[in-house]
């Protein structure tokens, strides 16, 4: 997988519209650590990760829709408190 920091300068620099999507912060084990970014490139390309695959589609569609509409926003994930609680 390409390098997305490096990706994301390739693309900024030919003056072509990305999205990069990053993680913030986590809670309990989450699979990406804050900082994590993915990159959606000009047409629909993707590179790097946020979750692991649990929520990468919706992010993914997020990001496109991002780079379509050139409104940015900020977005929360994660469990609700049913799976968040030890089973007993």
């Amino acid at each position: 997988m390409e390098d997305p920091k490096r990706q994301v300068a390739d693309w900024w620099s030919a003056g072509r519209a990305v999205a990069v999507a990053t993680v913030c912060d986590t809670w309990k084990s989450a699979p990406r650590t804050p900082g994590s970014i993915m990159v959606v490139g000009p047409d629909g390309e993707v590179t790097g990760s946020v979750s692991g695959g649990c929520v990468e589609g919706a992010i993914n569609e997020s990001c496109l829709d991002a780079l379509a509409t050139g409104r940015p926003r900020l977005e929360h994930y994660g469990v609700g408190m049913a799976e968040a609680s030890p089973s007993g």
